[in-house]
């Protein structure tokens, strides 16, 4: 059955996370990305710094974020998926850091979403294409690290998503890792034979699809029941704006920037019956505070109107 989730930043807040959780129950929304990458973030990263967050041990991780998962539970919310902090390798970085982000960062990772009992993490690939001169040696240092942490995801009972991605090179936008459907399609089938059940799907982005034109039908059809989570928002075909769909057009005489006609038709040709979230943080820190739930209203009630056009 279809329903309605949102990205946990911008909402939950550490001080009082109860009240974040009761406005997304309030807003429509039933289930939760919880943005663990918020603890450990992308920018920091790039930049090879680390804060001390994924120092803390299992039981001191559980102790934290037990008021948030008490906070879920009686709101009524359902932590669907969580993503893990990225990247998990700096290009040119030092060893110990690349190290701790594949050692430490992403096991500690996977101890939180058991803590949730979050059935699916996302993980993004690496970004080495350039570097190693093919997708193909790209994907193989990509599936070192899954198979770094996939037994322990077995042993929990969560499956790992992986995520198209999109790459910047001469001032231009191309397509990243797992923009091939059916490269994709492959290798998740492969992996989870080898490991005897589930343990690898896929996460469709909208936005990072939208901006290097993939086709969603095509995409969404070959990909199957093997599209686990959704990241859905918009932007404008050039930058990953993460807003409201339907926000972007491409002409005056309003042309939607995204095919969501496309993304709708391929989910409902798969069945799809999970849960169309939206990763739409930036809109919630653009609006003011007073305006905030309503901003939220706003997102669960395009939501809704996919889950109708796709029944």
């Amino acid at each position: 059955m279809l329903s309605l989730g949102v990205q946990t930043k911008n909402i939950v807040e550490d001080t009082n996370p109860a009240e974040g959780f009761s406005m997304m129950k309030r807003a429509g929304f039933s289930c939760a990305d919880f943005s663990l990458n918020y603890y450990l973030t992308n920018t920091s990263l790039y930049k090879q710094e680390l804060n001390k967050f994924f120092d803390q041990s299992e039981e001191e991780l559980e102790q934290y974020f037990a008021p948030h998962v008490r906070g879920a539970k009686e709101a009524g919310i359902k932590i669907h998926q969580m993503h893990m902090p990225y990247p998990l390798y700096i290009p040119g970085g030092k060893q110990k850091l690349n190290q701790y982000l594949q050692e430490v960062v992403a096991p500690k990772s996977l101890k939180v979403c058991e803590v949730f009992q979050c059935p699916y993490m996302v993980v993004h690939g690496f970004k080495l294409a350039q570097h190693l001169g093919s997708e193909e040696a790209e994907w193989q240092q990509t599936e070192e690290l899954l198979h770094s942490i996939l037994p322990m995801a077995k042993e929990k009972g969560i499956i790992l998503c992986i995520e198209n991605l999109y790459t910047g090179t001469g001032g231009h936008i191309v397509e990243g890792t797992c923009c091939n459907a059916r490269k994709a399609a492959e290798r998740i089938d492969r992996i989870n034979q080898q490991y005897g059940t589930e343990v690898l799907g896929f996460c469709l982005d909208t936005g990072h699809a939208n901006l290097v034109g993939l086709d969603f039908e095509d995409f969404i059809i070959r990909l199957g029941k093997r599209l686990k989570v959704l990241h859905v928002h918009d932007n404008d075909g050039i930058g990953d704006l993460h807003q409201i769909p339907f926000t972007f057009t491409k002409t005056r005489e309003n042309k939607v920037s995204t095919d969501w006609d496309g993304f709708l038709r391929g989910l409902r040709a798969i069945e799809f019956d999970q849960v169309l979230s939206f990763e739409t943080a930036p809109v919630l820190s653009a609006f003011p505070v007073e305006l905030k739930e309503d901003a939220l209203r706003l997102i669960a009630r395009v939501g809704e109107y996919f889950i109708e056009r796709i029944k």
